[in-house]
């Protein structure tokens, strides 16, 4: 189930020509994930994130990056484009619903995958720093022609020095752009190796640099190459064909198998960040793709009522019994219905059936173990919803209710330190130095709550200095 704040994106022209792979210009420091990326609107959902970890799996071993806890995030945009951030690699939903085989979402995966195996992110900021002593240097310069011509009377000094002070901040701009076509092309270039390495094709590689390509042209606008960070799409395209051709694998094709679970995401994706027919689009109405019935059910538990969408899903259970994501499904439809104990029962069969342990459907688990009310089914929602945090300790909308239950329990100390991980993974660490010292308060001195506590009044230091 797909979880985050998601408002109805619109795309636009702009949008669709907008990602062209790159490495982003963000700087992680020392905070968690979730706050390095907390202007990014996330996703989490169990499902799209298992597939998309598949997919770059044996591109992460390829690349050496295989034990470097590289992570996946879903970013709630509907561009096609992706970028890298410390160890993340982020991937647009937009990307993920437009790419029409497993294959364009690997080559993208593989492409951010170089930057990270070539360092691009620190020589970036290498370049960067350079750039701007460079600018600085030749203001300076600038600067003190400018002045020896006011005190000397030389109009003509003055305003060449001027324009040397103006004139080095556009080089020194032009000067990183070139870097990073540079780095573009490189990372292009390990794509097509880690590719080739793992026995996949380029050739998604290159459909996706041509729908690019597209794009510009239906868009009629014209870019200046040397004013972009990335290689044109026309000149990508050269220069991976032969390469992507030459691969013994460039007409490899996905498995089919693969292709369902793909389209099924893909289904998942426009149901809910795009209009109600939007699913039904997508496939263009085939109802002999089991996509199209995946998406309506998805689009009837968004805009139907529950009992229309309980029919759907357990229609296509019965067609695949052992798709955790639906069994999913099938809880949050009757915990929309209000009936949590029914719920659980499908969280539970969710969470048995899923072979990555996703702390998402755990979280789930307990959410509806909670929402029965029952006191003997609180002390379970305790211990599941705990299970589930530890499993993803980033997935922050289960803290609220890992506090709820504590709080009814009785234990307040506890309560307070489950808020007080829920603002520290949000980046909110004001609000979580002041929980963590109120969970301090109640927590044996230095038992592993109080402990914990400690570290995140500690972290919050350290971002102050």
């Amino acid at each position: 189930m797909i979880r985050a704040s998601l408002q109805r994106l619109k795309s636009s022209k702009r949008g669709a020509i907008a990602g062209l792979l790159g490495a982003a210009l963000v700087l992680p420091g020392i905070a968690p994930a979730a706050a390095q990326s907390r202007n990014v609107p996330i996703v989490r959902d169990a499902e799209i994130e298992a597939l998309v970890a598949e997919y770059a799996k044996p591109i992460l071993k390829a690349a050496g990056l295989g034990n470097s806890g590289i992570r996946i995030v879903l970013v709630n945009d509907p561009s096609f484009n992706a970028f890298v951030a410390g160890n993340r690699i982020f991937v647009n939903t937009g990307a993920l619903m437009t790419a029409e085989t497993p294959n364009e979402i690997i080559g993208v995966l593989a492409h951010e995958s170089g930057h990270i195996a070539g360092g691009h992110q620190q020589r970036l900021r290498d370049q960067i720093a350079r750039a701007q002593t460079a600018a600085v240097v030749a203001g300076i310069l600038g600067m003190g022609a400018a002045v020896g011509g006011a005190v000397s009377g030389t109009n003509g000094l003055g305003q060449a020095g001027m324009g040397v002070a103006m004139g080095s901040s556009e080089v020194a701009r032009r000067s990183v752009l070139g870097y990073q076509r540079t780095e573009e092309i490189t990372a292009d270039r390990s794509a097509i190796r880690y590719l080739e390495a793992t026995g996949q094709s380029g050739k998604g590689m290159l459909s996706t640099f041509q729908r690019f390509q597209n794009a510009l042209a239906l868009a009629g606008t014209r870019v200046d190459p040397y004013q972009i960070s990335h290689p044109m799409p026309r000149d990508r395209i050269a220069n991976l064909t032969e390469l992507a051709q030459s691969s013994p694998y460039f007409n490899q094709v996905d498995a089919p198998e693969l292709q369902q679970r793909h389209d099924r995401m893909r289904a998942k994706i426009a149901a809910y960040t795009r209009d109600q027919g939007a699913a039904g689009r997508l496939f263009k109405g085939d109802r002999n793709n089991p996509a199209t019935a995946y998406g309506d059910a998805f689009t009837t538990f968004l805009y139907g009522s529950p009992a229309n969408a309980l029919q759907k899903v357990d229609a296509l259970i019965k067609t695949m019994p052992k798709n955790p994501y639906l069994h999913e499904l099938r809880g949050e439809v009757l915990m929309r219905a209000n009936r949590p104990g029914e719920a659980a029962t499908a969280f539970a069969t969710a969470v048995k059936l899923d072979p990555n342990r996703s702390g998402i459907l755990q979280v789930a688990y307990g959410q509806a173990l909670l929402a029965t009310g029952k006191p003997d089914a609180l002390k379970q929602a305790t211990t599941a919803l705990q299970q589930g945090l530890d499993r993803d300790r980033e997935y922050i909308n289960g803290y609220k209710f890992l506090a709820q239950a504590y709080g009814q329990t009785g234990a307040i100390g506890e309560a307070e330190l489950a808020t007080a991980e829920g603002h520290y993974y949000s980046g909110n660490y004001k609000d979580a130095m002041i929980f963590a010292a109120r969970a301090q308060q109640r927590l044996k001195r230095g038992s592993p709550g109080w402990v914990r506590a400690q570290d995140i009044i500690s972290s919050r230091t350290k971002l102050k200095n």
